[in-house]
């Protein structure tokens, strides 16, 4: 008799407020009603395959449920200081440095599109709209998809390049033998490790990124909490589990009067990008320069 497990995809966009727009001009928000996906997968007798690249599937009857009524009753305060609207950031700096030029073209292209798009905020789940942003400046540049180029050397006996890919960019979770083959040191970053992993890109860590290492196109990604953190890492089959974190894009750093870094500037669904992020708005922060 097959055991039943549950893999719980927490596609960082599933926290709550990550799929929602703030008002800037609240200096309380209320985020309420939010999505959560959970991937129920039984867990059948696997045989896995010595042929790289190859998927084996130990999991069948896989099928998603969405939870339209899973609430956070997170009320974000907001620093006045700090909040800047996208409009005021498009027409003055505000003191943003960047520590450098995008080296990366792909970098460079997801900057381009960002600042030329005439819908910055399109709403929806964060996660979604920092992956279709990489995904589409990665074609633009390449002309073709980035899981064409993925090495093949990322595969696991159960999974493919591109499945290995997007579980760690979703932030897959779980218990079972399958799961257990994602490398543990790229668990729980999101995008950043995703990227990295595949060796397109560099991976910073918090004192990197506070300290001026990102550049401009550089993807993060943050929990709020560092116990949702490692609890996504050392695996959890809790389809309760309900962590809070966020996906999005570094634009460049805002710095004081005294040239500190005290926020980044970010683009992501229009959840906190009409202001600056600072130290204190996670708990755990992961970010990756690209070098493709």
């Amino acid at each position: 008799m097959s055991a039943q497990v549950q893999f719980v995809f927490l596609l960082n966009m599933v926290l709550l407020g990550c799929a929602s727009i703030a008002n800037p001009n609240e200096e309380k928000i209320k985020y309420g009603t939010d999505h959560k996906f959970v991937q129920y997968i039984g867990n059948n007798t696997s045989t896995p395959t010595t042929n790289e690249g190859n998927m084996v599937t130990p999991e069948t009857n896989a099928y998603w449920i969405l939870h339209p009524t899973d609430t956070l009753g997170q009320t974000v305060k907001e620093n006045k200081r700090l909040q800047i609207t996208s409009r005021n950031i498009n027409n003055k700096e505000h003191g943003m440095v960047s520590y450098s030029e995008p080296k990366s073209p792909v970098a460079i292209r997801i900057v381009e599109n960002y600042l030329k798009s005439k819908n910055k905020e399109p709403g929806g789940h964060c996660l979604i709209v920092s992956k279709t942003r990489f995904e589409k400046a990665y074609k633009d540049v390449y002309g073709h998809s980035v899981y064409e180029d993925l090495p093949a050397s990322i595969a696991t006996p159960y999974y493919t390049p591109k499945e290995v890919f997007d579980f760690l960019y979703f932030s897959a979770s779980g218990t079972h033998i399958g799961w257990q083959t994602l490398p543990i040191e790229y668990r729980g970053r999101g995008n950043a490790g995703a990227i990295a992993y595949a060796g397109m890109g560099a991976l910073v860590d918090s004192l990197g990124i506070w300290h001026g290492k990102l550049n401009p196109g550089a993807m993060l990604q943050v929990w709020r909490y560092r116990l949702d953190y490692e609890m996504v890492v050392n695996g959890t089959s809790d389809k309760d589990f309900d962590p809070y974190g966020h996906s999005f894009i570094f634009m460049g750093y805002v710095r004081d009067e005294k040239n500190k870094i005290i926020g980044l500037r970010i683009a992501d669904q229009g959840f906190q990008s009409y202001r600056p992020l600072n130290p204190n708005d996670y708990e755990v922060w992961w970010g990756v320069n690209l070098s493709i």
